[in-house]
């Protein structure tokens, strides 16, 4: 197989990570419903000669909500300022980002449910009205003053929203949106279009293959789909159906896109505790794993898949879990409540 030169792009991984980001909205396969309401939101405060309203974005991780703020900020011919929640430690940085916005600036936080409460406290008047309270001086000589901010539109990302304070989620007037998982379907049309930047030949079958692997996320599809091309490459072979299978197998993904330690975790329910019910505890102890990285890293897959229930009493395995790992479901004499 001879390899295709390197294009620009491909010298640097964040280059290639950016260059796989839709750039305009024609590119943004999927989530309809958002994209026909954000739409509407930035069409209607454009007509009015307004600043948009504040916008949250949630749902788990490599949806694109990142992408979707930065369609939003060049639909709106704005520049974007990023940062995230973790960043942001002192009420005194999130005041130096403010005052440094231009009018009609779109700022966006990541992973907003991780700021500080005091420095939230901050935020809601910047939000509601545009101004940053500071207060100068301790004790009985503090004085509060009032500084006026430009116009801005704050777009905020988490993939927690539960961890977010009412007051805060209250003044996003723009919407709250749910991004949802991804259709096979779509996973693969989102193949294709990264195969062409990528200078990758794929066909139907090998994208499809590829969709079925990535647990309905863009950004596990687009991994997989370089992973898959650095094997063949490295392997001499042409980027088919077979190579693609090869290639997952060695990084251990299964036909429905299970890891290794997706695979224990189901196995070591069913063997050692006959299927359950079983607690988080005791399945992070049998396993050497942090309880929150099977909680929210594995678990939300297995049980969106319908391999895994979660019930007041622990975890069991479904009967569809026990037929993926190629086990017989044990007999149930009741119903566990």
């Amino acid at each position: 197989m001879t390899k295709p030169s390197p294009t620009p792009l491909e010298k640097s991984p964040r280059s290639l990570d950016q260059a796989l980001r839709p750039g305009v909205w024609g590119e943004y396969v999927g989530q309809a419903t958002i994209k026909e309401n954000l739409r509407i939101l930035l069409q209607a405060a454009k007509g009015r000669s307004q600043q948009s309203e504040h916008i949250l974005l949630y749902g788990p991780p490599g949806l694109g909500k990142t992408t979707l703020a930065h369609l939003i900020t060049k639909e709106i011919g704005a520049s974007l300022r990023s940062t995230s929640g973790p960043a942001i430690e002192r009420v005194g940085d999130l005041a130096s980002i403010l005052t440094n916005l231009s009018p009609g600036d779109v700022l966006f936080i990541d992973e907003i449910h991780r700021l500080n409460r005091m420095i939230e406290e901050v935020l809601y008047p910047a939000m509601e009205a545009g101004v940053l309270d500071i207060v100068i001086g301790k004790g009985p000589a503090a004085r509060t003053v009032q500084l006026e901010l430009p116009p801005f539109t704050l777009i905020a990302a988490t993939t927690r929203i539960s961890l977010l304070s009412a007051p805060l989620r209250s003044r996003f007037s723009g919407g709250t949106f749910r991004l949802n998982y991804y259709t096979d379907a779509e996973i693969a049309e989102i193949l294709r279009r990264s195969a062409k930047i990528l200078n990758i030949d794929i066909d139907e079958a090998s994208s499809m293959e590829i969709a079925r692997r990535s647990r309905a996320t863009p950004r596990t599809a687009n991994y997989l789909l370089k992973r898959a091309r650095d094997f063949a490459e490295v392997s001499g072979e042409p980027l088919t159906i077979k190579t693609i299978k090869k290639a997952l197998a060695l990084l251990e993904i299964d036909e429905i896109g299970l890891n290794q330690i997706d695979r224990d975790i189901l196995t070591t329910i069913a063997d050692k505790f006959n299927g359950g019910p079983v607690g988080l505890k005791t399945i992070g102890a049998a396993l050497s794993e942090e309880e929150a990285t099977i909680e929210e890293v594995h678990e939300p897959y297995l049980i969106q898949a319908g391999l895994l229930e979660r019930t007041p009493r622990g975890r069991i395995v479904t009967k569809k879990g026990y037929a993926h790992i190629g086990a017989e479901a044990p007999l149930r004499k009741q119903p566990l409540m």
